[in-house]
């Protein structure tokens, strides 16, 4: 068979991008070279739907061993008793709690999507949004989680289950309070630790598995692995709700979420991705990944620093994890326009819209920056500074192409310092 050049042309032009780029978009990270080995192997060709042990197909004992590996590595990881590796990803995972726990139609109150929450909290575009009914609580003008308004509608509506949680929120969540008033309503306590997944791990921030009940996450981002997603209980516990097996019996929830994931929302794992995620869940047990949050908390408050100085309005004025969140109102700046602007120069980040923001989703006020891919590339808080002042100098001057032009050459040269995947030549 032909080797497909015009695909692999293409990949290999992605590597160029993405090694001579600077990568701050807050939810993306390169995992290790092992991990990318990982997932291109013969797993990929083996159907295994059902759970090791009780399958639905034949010929699964190794990738039985393979899920297994996966999945008490990451028990390891989060000292939980319970885990789920399968889901494809952070939103399927997400899925598959609200199947496991809600019914439609019944009420769950969630970060809003405006606010820095994620789409799978609630969003009307969302399934959790058009099948559920949604609520929500927000931020306050200083950009801190509004725990009393949380409090307050969690009491007057009672839902059924609280998520904390984010896509866009710079600072350490109070699960203690959240779970006080949970307790007080009878509510399940739903953590979606997507962004600072690694940073829990490493013990870097406060413990959710302390005070919620169901954990979920991606295992990219912070987690440095493979794209996917997982779901996690600390300690299992008798559903309170009424769900019955045929017997008669009260379903464990660690039962009722194995049973949403599959048959629930999927189909057949992808045994590839589970044995990339198992690479990854061993990397995290290795002492020098505490080191590496370490250096994505300094660096993202080093940055954090360099764009205060500027003169740039962080939401919250700084951050306690991996990102942050500029509103660039003050800049004359939308935040669309400076993702473009900074595209050119091959700085990538994302638009986001900012607490309350008075322009479309599509355009937003502000710009979303996280740190954890430039700090697997190896770079320190020194190098912050150049960093914010390579994006100033093109923010500044979004309309000069000999600027943008200038400042790509820059970051073309200082990526160089950074070796990426030097074993793909």
């Amino acid at each position: 068979m032909q080797k497909d050049t015009i695909l692999f042309d293409l990949i290999n032009k992605e590597l160029e991008r993405q090694r001579n780029g600077i990568e701050l978009i807050a939810s993306e990270n390169f995992t290790s070279f092992q991990v990318m080995q990982a997932m291109g192997t013969v797993p990929t060709n083996k159907y295994a739907e059902g759970y090791p042990g009780k399958r639905y197909y034949g010929g699964c004992e190794v990738v039985d061993e393979i899920e297994t590996l996966a999945i008490e590595r990451l028990k390891k990881v989060f000292n939980c008793t319970w885990a789920n590796v399968q889901p494809h990803s952070g939103a399927q995972a997400n899925g598959a709690v609200f199947l496991a726990v809600m019914k439609p139609g019944e009420k769950f109150l969630g970060l809003d999507l405006s606010m820095g929450g994620h789409l799978t909290h609630g969003s009307p575009a969302n399934f959790s949004g058009k099948t559920y009914h949604a609520l929500h609580y927000g931020v306050t003008k200083d950009g801190i989680v509004d725990y009393e308004q949380l409090e307050h509608i969690a009491r007057a509506e009672k839902p059924k289950m609280i998520i904390c949680g984010a896509s866009a929120y710079s600072r350490d969540w109070d699960y203690k309070r959240i779970r006080a008033v949970a307790d007080e309503i009878g509510a399940v306590v739903f953590a979606d630790i997507a962004h600072p997944a690694g940073l829990i791990a490493a013990g870097l921030l406060n413990d959710p598995f302390d005070h919620c009940h169901i954990v979920s996450s991606t295992t990219h981002k912070t987690l440095r692995g493979p794209r996917g997603g997982i779901i996690m209980l600390r300690n299992d516990f008798e559903n309170p709700w009424g769900y019955k097996d045929p017997k008669g019996n009260l379903r464990m929830m660690s039962n009722l979420l194995d049973l949403a994931v599959f048959p629930g929302t999927q189909g057949g794992p992808l045994e590839h991705v589970i044995a990339a995620k198992a690479v990854a869940f061993g990397e995290i047990l290795d002492g020098s990944f505490k080191d590496y949050g370490k250096q994505i908390i300094t660096n993202a408050q080093a940055m954090a620093k360099s764009f205060v100085s500027r003169g740039y309005n962080l939401i919250s004025n700084g951050t306690d994890n991996h990102l942050m969140l500029i509103d660039l109102r003050n800049k004359n700046l939308t935040g669309k326009k400076a993702q473009e602007t900074l595209d050119k120069a091959h700085i990538t980040l994302n638009k986001n819209a900012v607490p309350f923001d008075d322009k479309s989703p599509f355009v937003t006020s502000g710009i979303r920056i996280g740190v954890p891919a430039i700090t697997t590339r190896g770079m320190q808080e020194t190098h912050m500074e150049s960093i914010v002042s390579m994006i100033d100098k093109i923010l500044m001057n979004a309309d000069d192409e000999n600027t943008i032009t200038a400042v790509r050459t820059e970051v073309k040269s200082f990526m160089q310092q950074f070796p990426l995947y030097p074993e793909l030549g």
